[in-house]
C-alpha cells in the first residue's frame, strides 16, 4: 500500500531552492528578453551560461533525461513538481535545460539515433550549446497520417525532400531540424512516414515567415523544402517508423506542457486571490462578494483537480516506463489542460478589470496559451477520442434491451439471493 502525497524533504528542498532562484534571478530576464531562444546574440548567452553552471551545481540540470544521457534520473513525477516552479518564467525552461523542443527533440535523438547522430546532434543539444526544430505540421492537415504532403524520395545515397511545413517551434535558432515526411505513399497510413535529421543552412530549406504567438517567447517557423538533400544516414530510426519516433516524443511532450501549465494555472489563480483580497468596495474588498467567491473556489477545485491528475500521470509513466501504457492519462490530461488554464486566467483577467485585458498583466497571454494548448500537438478533439476508445476498451458488452443496470432484473435476483441467506440462516438457528 503506497499512496503518499508527501514530497521527499531533500528534494523539497532542491525545490525550495529552484522557487527562489527563478522568482530573484530568471523571471526578471523575461521582460528584458522575451525570446531566450537565440543562442547567437551575446548577451542572452552571457546571461544564460552562469544561470545554467549554478543550475549543474545543484544537479537539476535537464531533469528529463536518465543518468545515460547526463541528467539526473529524478523520473517524470520529480520532474512535474520541478515544472511547477519554472512554468512560470520564459527562461526557466532553458536554464535548467529542459525546453522544448529540444527535450522532445534529444529523446527521439537518444532512442532512435546512431553513434554518429547522437555525437554530433544530441550531445551538443544536451550541453544546451545548440538548439533544435521539430517540424511535422503541414498547412493541409496535422493530426491525420494520410494528410501529409512533403515528400522525400530517394536518389542514389541521398533522399531529396519536397514540401511545406508550418508552425514549428524555435526554427530560427535551431541548428538542425527533426523533420517527418512521407517516404511510401502507397504504404498503410502509419508506414508513409520517416523522420530525417535536416541541418540548418542546407540548400534548398528557406524559412518562409516566422509566425508570432501572443504568450509564447520563440516564434514559429513556416519552412519550405526545395529539393532538400540529405544523405540516407541522417535517416532516424529505419524507413517508415516516422509513426511511431514520433509517439515517442509526443507522449512526453504532452506530458511537460501538462506541467508547465499547473505553473500558469497557480500564477493566474494567485493574482486573483490577491485582487480578491486588496481591491476595495463600497462595503469591503471584492473577495468579500459572493460571486468573487464562488470564481475563487470554482478555481481551486479546477486547478488541484487538474494538477493530481497530472502527477497521476507522472507517477504511472514512472512506474509503467511505457507511454503506450498511460495513453488515456495523457489525453485527459492534455483534454483539460486548455480548459482549466482558460477558465482561471479569464476568472482572474474579469476581477482586474480593465487593467487585466491590457499587457500589463499576463492574462490575454494566458488565454491564447490555453488556446495553443488545445492545438498542439494534437487537438482536443483527438484525444478526447483516444481517451473514450481506451476507457471503453475495459467494458463487456450488455444486454441492449435489459442493460447491466435493470433494476426489474436486479430486484429479481436480489429477492433470490436474499432468500437463499435467508434459508441458510433459518437453517443454521
Amino acid at each position: 500500500m503506497a499512496w503518499d502525497f508527501d514530497t521527499d524533504p531533500e528534494y523539497q528542498k532542491k525545490l525550495d531552492w529552484v522557487a527562489e532562484f527563478v522568482r530573484n534571478e530568471v523571471e526578471p530576464l523575461d521582460l528584458l528578453y522575451p525570446n531566450p531562444y537565440d543562442r547567437d546574440n551575446p548577451e542572452i548567452r552571457a546571461l544564460m551560461k552562469p544561470l545554467q553552471a549554478k543550475v549543474k551545481e545543484q544537479e537539476l540540470w535537464a531533469c528529463h533525461l536518465g543518468p545515460e544521457l547526463g541528467g539526473p534520473g529524478y523520473g517524470q513525477l520529480k520532474l512535474a513538481l520541478l515544472n511547477e516552479v519554472l512554468g512560470t518564467s520564459l527562461w526557466a525552461p532553458l536554464v535548467f535545460g529542459c525546453q522544448a523542443p529540444d527535450s522532445g527533440n534529444a529523446e527521439i535523438l537518444a532512442h532512435f539515433g546512431t553513434p554518429e547522430q547522437k555525437a554530433k546532434y544530441l550531445q551538443p543539444l544536451l550541453d544546451g550549446e545548440i538548439g533544435s526544430c521539430y517540424v511535422m505540421t503541414e498547412p493541409t492537415g496535422g493530426s491525420d497520417p494520410t494528410s501529409f504532403k512533403t515528400l522525400a524520395v530517394r536518389d542514389g545515397d541521398d533522399w531529396v525532400i519536397n514540401g511545406e511545413k508550418w508552425f514549428n517551434s524555435a526554427a530560427e535558432h535551431a541548428a538542425f531540424h527533426i523533420v517527418m515526411v512521407v517516404t511510401d505513399p502507397e504504404a498503410e497510413p502509419h508506414k508513409r512516414l520517416s523522420m530525417f535529421i535536416v541541418p540548418a543552412g542546407t540548400p534548398g530549406l528557406e524559412i518562409v515567415k516566422n509566425f508570432a504567438v501572443p504568450g509564447f517567447s520563440e516564434h514559429e517557423g513556416h519552412l519550405r523544402f526545395t529539393d532538400v538533400r540529405v544523405p540516407s544516414d541522417h535517416l532516424l530510426g529505419a524507413e517508415g517508423l516516422g509513426f511511431v519516433v514520433a509517439q515517442t516524443r509526443l507522449g512526453g511532450g504532452r506530458v511537460h506542457h501538462a506541467m508547465r501549465t499547473v505553473a500558469l494555472v497557480r500564477k493566474a489563480f494567485d493574482m486573483m486571490c490577491e485582487r480578491a483580497v486588496s481591491r476595495p468596495m463600497r462595503k469591503g474588498v471584492l473577495g468579500g462578494f459572493q460571486l468573487t467567491q464562488e470564481k475563487i473556489a470554482d478555481s481551486w477545485i479546477e486547478m488541484e483537480q487538474f494538477r493530481l491528475l497530472v502527477l497521476r500521470t507522472a507517477w504511472r509513466i514512472d512506474k509503467e516506463q511505457d507511454y503506450r501504457k498511460v495513453r488515456h492519462d495523457i489525453a485527459a490530461i492534455k483534454v483539460a489542460m486548455p480548459k482549466v488554464m482558460h477558465d482561471i486566467a479569464q476568472r482572474a483577467m474579469h476581477l482586474h478589470g480593465a487593467i487585466g485585458v491590457s499587457t500589463d498583466l499576463p492574462f490575454t497571454d494566458m488565454m491564447n496559451y490555453a488556446q495553443v494548448m488545445a492545438i498542439a500537438d494534437g487537438p482536443t478533439e483527438v484525444h478526447k477520442i483516444t481517451l473514450a476508445k481506451e476507457v471503453l476498451k475495459t467494458y463487456a458488452p450488455a444486454d441492449p434491451v435489459y442493460p447491466s443496470g435493470y433494476r426489474p432484473l436486479l430486484r429479481e435476483k436480489a429477492r433470490e439471493l436474499v432468500a437463499q441467506r435467508l434459508e441458510h440462516a433459518v437453517g443454521n438457528l
